[in-house]
């Protein structure tokens, strides 16, 4: 089984992975952060970095779908490589902070490497506003992330919005992380949890009461 967590920078996707594989006993796998060498830089100088930064992600996410892949293993994975190209690549592109040049590159890469891939099982979006996102990055004080604009996370909302409405890929469930602290609230991880199994086992659906669920 592989469950993959996607979201926008602060949406708690990091957090979720971690608690929801101490759940089930699962692999976590999580994006390529701490020893990432591009992305101090990226943050300092986008324009210079953006190539750079999303061909990194994109080569370490697909090591870790072929290590799923091949090994078999039951994981919860931090974003997905789908992400890399229909969020941060087209919005780059679209800010002019990646030239036309190297999008054109990046997404030819990107397809001939998602055409060997099997996607998630279960993908879980976690949507947030952007007054949720900026603290939670203020939160986890990350010196990079000091310098992330407004507008940047609103424009990777609009393009999170826009790929979660036509994905097609598989099973999908929305979260609404502006109405859940699974981080400190047992009952509200309880309800991702149970939502979560309502997809993958098709057992219960979730109450309308439930801040989980499809739009």
């Amino acid at each position: 089984m592989h469950i993959a967590i996607v979201g926008n920078i602060g949406a708690g996707k990091t957090t979720l992975t971690g608690l929801l594989a101490k759940n089930y006993g699962w692999e976590a796998l999580y994006e390529a952060v701490d020893n990432n060498p591009y992305l101090e830089d990226f943050y300092s100088d986008m324009k210079r970095w953006s190539f750079n930064l999303q061909i990194y992600f994109l080569n370490s996410r697909f090591k870790q779908i072929t290590d799923i892949e091949v090994n078999k293993r039951n994981v919860i994975q931090d974003r997905t490589i789908y992400e890399d190209a229909h969020i941060f690549a087209d919005n780059l592109h679209d800010m002019a902070l990646m030239t036309t040049r190297d999008h054109d590159n990046y997404r030819a890469i990107f397809d001939n490497i998602t055409s060997f891939i099997k996607p998630p099982d279960l993908l879980v979006y976690l949507r947030a506003s952007v007054p949720t996102l900026v603290n939670n990055i203020q939160r986890r004080g990350r010196e990079y992330e000091a310098g992330i604009r407004i507008d940047y996370l609103s424009k990777l909302n609009e393009k999170y919005e826009a790929w979660i409405k036509d994905y097609s890929l598989g099973k999908l469930l929305i979260l609404d992380k502006d109405k859940l602290d699974f981080t400190n609230n047992p009952e509200d991880l309880g309800t991702v949890i149970q939502s979560i199994e309502a997809e993958i086992n098709g057992l219960f659906p979730p109450t309308p009461a439930c801040p989980a669920g499809r739009p």
